[in-house]
């Protein structure tokens, strides 16, 4: 079995670890005899038949370092330009599902792992591979199982994960950033009420379908207060430094002019956007059960992140000044945010490695996500974890936007770099 970085990827994404269903086992016990080739035992834990994550532990000693990565995909849909699940290695580049999210993560964990036994580099301390089911739906089988069922077998002093932007190129420098914390979750469903009656005489009736559209859409106009956390206040005076703006003053009434000022790809702002903010994003609603039949009830689902210092009262607090109070407010699922320190020395060591590999031309930030990964599990456990998106100079561009899009696919020289980033990591944490 050929255990180059690009072969191991390309296998991985053959694999159709679609969730749901899932089938992360099959991903399990490939890694499981990958290793087995090279003469380590790993094991598989499966808490349902099909979705197993997989671990590994290589050296001994008092130091402990966890590579997480997640075996599961989202669907594919349509519109793509290969198979989805070919794996086909072309023109220096792996094509299919999984390439970016997070297969290749997974990738380069296990590659790096597998050159330092190869090279019988001596550890003084154990790297811990974590291959985890279920991350695209929630973690509920994968890393939450794991942390709460097998804590031994994960915890550890640092934890490296997915969770960073890919780099962005700034006035000749490449950026490169480290995610050190993901916004939390306080997701809501909003239930109004009304009185049924016959379409044909709705002066009669009271239209739940109407309260809501009322409420939603003044949800649609709700601006949050502006908050800068101090890692995302070094980000932004950075990338205003960068981009040769001066900024003698930065507080939450400045931030949206300088976000309009910064010349960046509208993604990226948006996403520095929703980095100083709670967001409110009213996604589902379902009312009515005939055209002819005035709706008495009508619900919809509110996806909300928040920043550190808000909680559920918070969030009830700012629902309240925007929506009445006969329209009910359900939370349903409530995940605090979670941080980890950038100025703990594992940060630095990060840091560090990537200028050495990137060169005198690179620049390493923080950023915080407004998204989820496992990452959460672990920083709720004690683990501070962290995350990359690194990539090689002259990577693709257009491919970030193939992340639960279609076409998704990484260039070998982006693989080949966090490959060597997670050897080297490990290799001097563990020394």
């Amino acid at each position: 079995m050929s255990t180059s970085p690009e072969k191991i990827l390309s296998d991985l994404i053959q694999i159709d670890s679609t969730n749901p269903p899932g089938n992360e086992t099959a991903v399990a016990q490939y890694l499981k005899k990958l290793f087995e080739d090279a003469g380590l035992k790993g094991e598989i834990i499966e808490p349902e038949k099909g979705r197993g994550s997989f671990l590994l532990r290589i050296g001994t000693g008092s130091k402990k370092l966890l590579f997480i990565s997640h075996s599961d995909v989202v669907p594919v849909g349509d519109g793509w330009d290969f198979e989805p699940f070919s794996g086909k290695i072309k023109n220096g580049v792996v094509h299919g599902r999984g390439a970016l999210d997070c297969k290749d993560l997974m990738t380069a964990q296990v590659s790096a792992a597998l050159q330092l036994i190869k090279e019988k580099v001596p550890l003084k301390g154990e790297l811990i591979i974590a291959a985890t089911a279920d991350e695209e739906k929630g973690g509920r089988l994968g890393a939450d199982y794991l942390i709460k069922n097998f804590p031994d077998k994960v915890i550890a002093d640092y934890a490296l994960n997915e969770g960073a932007d890919q780099p962005i190129v700034l006035n000749g420098k490449m950026l490169y950033f480290l995610q050190i914390g993901e916004k939390g979750t306080a997701w809501c469903k909003l239930k109004a009420h009304g009185k049924a009656g016959h379409g044909s005489i709705p002066t009669l009736a009271d239209n739940a379908v109407v309260k809501m559209a009322k409420a939603v859409s003044r949800l649609h106009n709700y601006r949050a207060e502006v908050v800068l956390v101090p890692e995302v206040e070094k980000l932004l005076r950075n990338l205003a430094g960068l981009c040769r703006i001066g900024v003698s003053e930065l507080g939450p009434n400045q931030v949206d002019s300088l976000l309009e000022e910064l010349p960046l790809e509208k993604a990226f702002v948006e996403a520095l956007r929703s980095m100083t903010r709670m967001t409110v994003s009213p996604n589902l609603i379902k009312g009515g059960t005939k055209t002819n039949i005035v709706p008495d009830y009508c619900e919809a689902d509110i996806d909300i992140r928040i920043l550190p210092g808000q909680d559920l009262e918070y969030v009830e607090k700012e629902l309240r000044l925007v929506i009445s109070k006969e329209i009910e407010i359900e939370f349903n699922e409530y995940q605090a945010p979670t941080f980890s320190n950038s100025e703990e020395p594992f940060y630095k060591l990060m840091e560090e490695i990537t200028l050495e590999l990137a060169g005198n031309d690179a620049v390493c930030l923080p950023v915080i996500s407004a998204g989820s990964t496992d990452s959460k599990f672990l920083r709720a456990a004690g683990i501070p974890s962290y995350g990359i998106g690194h990539m090689a100079k002259g990577f693709d561009q257009q491919a970030r936007t193939t992340v639960h899009g279609k076409n998704e696919r990484i260039d070998v020289a982006s693989l080949h770099l966090k490959t060597a980033f997670l050897r080297e990591l490990a290799r001097r944490y563990l020394s």
